[in-house]
């Protein structure tokens, strides 16, 4: 078993006798659904539909307080507090940036020894194992206690980017990208059951619609890979733009139906003049996927 202590992740806490109802009806998730050592993938969203901020979310034992923690981008921690104060109004819930305090430690390749407090299952992918929650001091005691040999966040990276799952900042934008872009219907990160949210008339009619003509899929290098940003075409026909890689694995956002009309045309794919490929030629297609149950 593997772990990395990710120092670009941070984490904030909403508590208070009205924290889930408040934020059931602003995220793209399910928070009645939530438990102590169970989390659920999801998103603020703006008012017309795009990501301002992805995040994992766990309810907090009674022993450490209660409430809910966001596992969320440390660079966003500080503005995600702050928007979830705009949209506070009367309700009874006290909003925390613990960021300077905890962080995020991932294990994966393996199960637990021993389970610590604050840990849960990545709900996006059961490839990508577990998410703690400690202070970055604690990381190596942490990963002794569990039976995990500590090693440097770019690992944790290089699994990721093979696991397929995006990261907000590299593989997409803030503000700029709809969920169905980022595959969050794919990685249970949307409910389409739950009432309503911010943006989520937009979201639902993208699903019961299937206009999402970008998705993030896998691609594989013969080669080195282009920088991130590089353009992906298609003889000379952009179809999608590089993201993050990590050794011959990468991802791209693709405007799926030029990259499957030029496949069908026997056209190859390149970036920054390298041959390209799909891992998986089923992530072309419009309709969710599921990864796990």
């Amino acid at each position: 078993m593997k772990a990395a202590f990710l120092p670009d992740r941070g984490v904030v806490k909403v508590s208070g006798d009205g924290a889930r109802d408040f934020l059931n009806g602003l995220v793209t998730t399910d928070v009645t659904l939530l438990r102590p050592g169970l989390a659920r993938f999801g998103a603020l969203l703006t008012p017309q539909g795009k990501i301002s901020v992805d995040f994992l979310i766990t309810e907090a034992p009674a022993g450490h307080g209660g409430g809910f923690l966001f596992d969320c981008p440390r660079a966003l921690a500080r503005a995600l507090a702050d928007k979830l104060g705009f949209y506070k109004l009367r309700a009874k819930v006290g909003i925390e940036n613990l960021s300077e305090n905890l962080g995020v430690l991932a294990a994966w390749d393996g199960d637990f020894a021993i389970r610590p407090d604050l840990s849960f299952a990545d709900p996006r992918n059961a490839a990508l194992g577990w998410r703690i929650l400690i202070p970055e001091e604690l990381a190596r005691k942490v990963a002794d206690l569990i039976g995990a040999e500590l090693v440097d966040s770019a690992a944790y990276e290089a699994h990721r980017i093979a696991s397929g799952v995006p990261r907000g900042g590299l593989d997409f934008m803030y503000g700029d990208a709809f969920p169905h872009e980022t595959n969050m219907d794919r990685l249970h990160g949307v409910d389409f059951d739950k009432g309503c949210y911010v943006g989520q008339e937009v979201v639902s009619r993208m699903q019961h619609r299937g206009t999402a003509r970008t998705r993030t899929v896998r691609i594989l290098f013969e080669g080195f890979a282009p920088e991130p940003g590089t353009a992906i075409v298609a003889g000379d026909k952009p179809v999608g733009t590089l993201g993050s890689t990590a050794d011959r694995n990468g991802l791209a956002l693709i405007r799926i139906d030029r990259a499957a009309d030029a496949l069908a045309a026997g056209q190859k794919l390149t970036s920054g003049g390298l041959a390209v490929r799909l891992a998986d030629p089923d992530d072309l297609a419009s309709q969710p996927k599921q990864t796990v149950a």
